[in-house]
């Protein structure tokens, strides 16, 4: 609901247009100075605020600019209203960003026209900025194997509809990067994607980030904001991605299925229910159907999110893809440290393939970045720079695909000596098969190192 604040030393003046906005839907809250008027926008969130160019305590123009100033990530819209108005005031409360001016005795159809049109306005700027944030994330599904091709396919046939989505996938895979592809050839591409970490949340506060909350719901003193707009009321016409849905408590479920089926919901202190129009696109690194039978997940609204199910494969069954990530986050993080021509050679993207990758993408995206910032005066990227559990290439996997360490080795003399070989033979790439400089960097005889390569099978031409 849209929330107006009127500011205005008057009492009539501000009871009539109160009693009038409230019969038009909006939500208002009324101030006769100045000072209570910046508390007020200090402690909630308004749209809109009708502001009286003459107060007791303060120039309505001053507070214009103060207002302009708040530390709020919305600052409202502010219309000007005087009964002293002149083209000179007009001009100054325009250029400190005043939305419009109008004159005493108030119009009711210019005003109401006029509250409509900074409304609008401010849904604008809001959705610009939720935009801007966007920009720098990108929304394209990076890979030529079978796999990724199926599944861009698949978004390109199911985004423009407005079925809802529950993408399954293990961590770090991309399954938000799914979402946003999905969002990018939607209808619903000009409107907000707004998104929440469904396990990153305690449970005490995801109600109010997923519906927010009103003036009241609040504790007076309460440090922050005493109002908010949750994700669902900022994802209005748009995308709301609910990232680890799994990990909603069944209580938080109940909710969220309520306001799915009927497209409003209350917001924690508020009295009037919101009406929104979102598409929920929702992902689990969980089996549901395996939540569903703990009694961990509510089977109805596992129905009700499960209209297009997507699968995000694991890197490890998608090894071809690898060589172009690798390239892709080396640019993206070449661009950001001032180094855009690093490049990385054909050994070191062969090390990559052979490992497991139990973190997916985001492990090698964080791997990548690592190597660039461990390595500042290297522009091609060699199999040595690379991690030693890279280095060393695959272990025994698990049917999880995770790395069994109880089964790699035979032994702890094993474990030992595949090591220390690793890392001999990392050393001496490093010095170029150079043996005596290898055997200084190790802190060893050269006689030493030639004895313990000699055991461990590792050979070299200098």
């Amino acid at each position: 609901m849209n929330h107006v604040l009127i500011v205005d030393d008057e009492a009539e003046i501000r009871e009539s247009l109160e009693s009038i906005l409230r019969e038009e839907g909006y939500l208002v809250t009324t101030s006769a100075t100045a000072t209570e008027a910046l508390e007020l926008l200090r402690d909630a969130a308004y749209d809109v605020v009708l502001l009286d160019i003459w107060l007791p305590d303060r120039d309505g123009l001053e507070t214009l600019a103060e207002i302009r100033t708040l530390d709020r990530a919305n600052v409202p819209e502010v219309v000007i209203i005087s009964g002293h108005g002149t083209i000179e005031a007009a001009v100054r409360a325009t250029k400190l960003g005043a939305y419009d001016f109008l004159e005493k005795p108030l119009s009711l159809d210019r005003t109401l026209i006029v509250l409509k049109n900074a409304m609008k306005a401010r849904q604008m700027r809001e959705d610009n900025e939720e935009f801007s944030r966007q920009l720098a994330v990108k929304g394209t599904v990076t890979g030529q194997s079978v796999p990724m091709k199926a599944l861009r396919q698949q978004i390109k046939l199911m985004a423009p509809t407005n079925g809802r989505v529950l993408i399954f996938g293990e961590s770090g895979t991309g399954k938000e990067l799914i979402g946003r592809a999905m969002h990018a050839e939607s209808l619903r591409k000009d409107r907000p994607f707004v998104e929440l970490n469904c396990a990153a949340i305690p449970e005490d506060y995801i109600e109010s980030e997923l519906f927010g909350y009103r003036h009241g719901a609040v504790p007076a003193g309460t440090s922050g904001p005493q109002e908010k707009k949750g994700t669902f009321e900022r994802a209005d016409g748009g995308t709301l991605f609910l990232d680890e849905v799994g990990d909603m408590s069944l209580k938080t479920q109940a909710k969220v299925l309520r306001a799915l089926d009927e497209q409003r919901f209350l917001p924690v202190g508020a009295s009037h229910p919101i009406h929104v129009d979102v598409r929920v696109i929702a992902a689990t690194n969980k089996d549901l159907e395996e939540e569903i039978a703990r009694g961990n997940f509510r089977e109805d609204l596992f129905y009700r999110l499960n209209v297009i199910p997507f699968f995000v494969p694991p890197l490890r069954d998608r090894k071809e893809d690898i060589p172009l990530l690798a390239k892709e986050f080396l640019q993206e993080f070449g661009q950001q440290y001032g180094r855009p021509h690093v490049e990385m050679t054909e050994d070191a993207l062969t090390a990559l393939r052979q490992y497991h990758w139990p973190g997916n993408v985001r492990e090698l995206r964080n791997l990548v970045e690592r190597v660039l910032i461990l390595n500042p005066k290297t522009q091609r990227i060699e199999r040595k720079h690379l991690p030693m559990l890279v280095y060393r290439g695959p272990g025994k996997i698990t049917e999880s695909g995770r790395l069994n360490r109880g089964e790699e080795f035979a032994s702890l003399l094993e474990a030992r000596e595949a090591y220390e070989r690793d890392y001999i033979l990392k050393k001496l790439d490093e010095n170029h098969g150079n043996v005596s400089r290898t055997a200084e960097s190790l802190g060893l005889e050269r006689s030493h190192l030639y004895r313990k390569m000699k055991t461990l099978g590792v050979s070299v031409k200098e």
